[in-house]
């Protein structure tokens, strides 16, 4: 089996489209529907890489990155932010609370490959 990936995403199009394009690659996929609801599904469990949107209800991308990045499981695992925010400031304060890239949609499948093969190594 391949490597473990969540996305975490409010839009069920973009968690599937997501998923797909992950799942064809050989990796195996959990999915969340929002920061609270990616943490109880982790709960600790060892996940390889973390993709998420930045605005969802109940907890947002950013604050689920302070969450995880605060939980030692996870303070060194890749968490990139798959978002339609593409100011700086957003950027920045994706960077401070811990992510590790940022991806603008609508994206590419071949896009979203190749920064997950570059996370991965």
């Amino acid at each position: 089996m391949g490597k473990k990936i969540i996305t975490v995403d409010d839009s069920t199009s973009v968690r599937q489209m997501v998923s797909f394009t992950l799942k064809d690659a050989g990796y195996e996929v959990m999915e969340a529907v929002d920061g609270r609801d990616a943490l109880s599904k982790l709960n600790g469990g060892q996940v390889h890489m973390v993709i998420t949107d930045l605005n969802m209800p109940n907890l947002d991308g950013i604050g689920l990155i302070r969450e995880l990045r605060a939980n030692p499981n996870y303070k060194f695992t890749p968490i990139v932010m798959l978002t339609t925010e593409s100011q700086d400031s957003k950027k920045q304060e994706g960077k401070a609370a811990g992510a590790t890239g940022w991806i603008v949609k609508p994206f590419k499948p071949d896009q979203l490959l190749a920064v997950v093969k570059k996370v991965l190594g």
